[in-house]
């Protein structure tokens, strides 16, 4: 796959983020695939962006194999894989313009939400009609565009874990979620030796950016950084969905 250099620029952003949510800072990697569906096949995007999840996926696994809550996930991973497997029987009905819109309007649901979301003070227990719910929409969404994050923490946030259970419990429940996107993403030809060409140049910037991650958090106070990504992520997600509209009417 040729990419030219602003699609090589985005990408390598792309991959940095993806890195950097690995390292604490969970919702930039919601950046990534809207980054490189500005100059690509959102689709395209997600097959090269999956294996960099993957990779990324072991370092939190082991730094976390004994701080997650069962329970959370037993509530969550049955919608999950409902969500995936919807996203693969489907994969076929819709076109890249489709495609671009609903990741733009996940991008903008999730960054509205976090600008005038307000948190409740009461934890909530998790509850397996709720949880099999986001779950499911957070499976499809992440299958879509890996933006399972918004709808993952419309659920979990609530149940107020303490912060280490909460980054365990969605480090194992991504890595399940990701793990088990390989085979559709294998059968719809996503993981093509090109795509696989491209990610395998991108595991060093994502290895950067899981050690950029950890210094920003010591570095930017968490809400201003938050914020910032948060507009970013808003502006690129009004821009898919502009691009697109025009492109499905022909504007």
């Amino acid at each position: 796959m040729e990419l030219s250099q602003t699609s090589w620029l985005l990408a390598i952003l792309a991959a940095l983020a993806v890195g950097m949510s690995k390292g604490g800072l969970s919702m930039v990697g919601t950046m990534a695939v809207p980054m490189m569906a500005l100059t690509m096949s959102p689709v395209v995007a997600a097959g090269i962006m999956l294996p960099i999840y993957v990779v990324s996926d072991i370092g939190g696994l082991i730094a976390f194999r004994r701080s997650f809550d069962r329970r959370v996930l037993m509530t969550l991973l049955p919608g999950a894989m409902a969500g995936i497997g919807l996203g693969w029987a489907t994969a076929h009905l819709v076109n890249d313009d489709v495609v671009m819109l609903i990741v733009g309007l996940i991008g903008l649901a999730f960054a509205l939400n976090a600008l005038i979301r307000r948190d409740a003070g009461v934890a909530r227990a998790p509850d397996p009609v709720a949880g099999n719910f986001w779950g499911g929409v957070a499976g499809y969404t992440s299958f879509v565009s890996h933006s399972g994050a918004p709808p993952y923490q419309v659920y979990a946030q609530p149940l107020r874990m303490s912060s280490t259970l909460y980054a365990g419990t969605t480090t194992v429940f991504f890595a399940i979620v990701n793990a088990v996107k390989l085979i559709p993403y294998a059968a719809l030809g996503q993981l093509n030796p090109s795509n696989l060409k491209v990610s395998a140049m991108l595991i060093l910037p994502a290895v950067l950016g899981g050690w950029l991650g950890l210094k920003l958090l010591r570095i930017i106070p968490q809400d201003l950084f938050y914020k910032l990504i948060t507009w970013a992520l808003l502006l690129v997600s009004i821009r898919l969905i502009w691009s697109s509209v025009a492109a499905l009417t022909g504007a």
